[in-house]
């Protein structure tokens, strides 16, 4: 596990703090989960851009004349 020293603004530190003691969790734990959240949001990003560009218009449109053109059954709610 690594070290890492942050500077923060006064006003961000106390609401970090305010917030991991209303989570219940630590402040170290509290920014390991957002910047978890952050990285896993930036390469799910650069995944789908990466899909996009392999993508093709013309299959596309030809799979979906394949679909029929009707209402989905309603479903009874339990």
């Amino acid at each position: 596990m690594s070290t890492l020293s942050v500077r923060l603004p006064e006003s961000l530190h106390k609401r970090l703090k305010e917030m991991a003691d209303k989570e219940g969790v630590s402040m170290n734990q509290l920014i390991t989960l957002a910047v978890s959240e952050k990285v896993s949001t930036l390469l799910t990003v650069d995944y789908l851009k990466e899909r996009a560009q392999r993508g093709n218009r013309k299959t596309f449109d030809e799979l979906l004349d394949k679909v029929p053109d009707t209402e989905p059954e309603e479903f009874d709610k339990l």
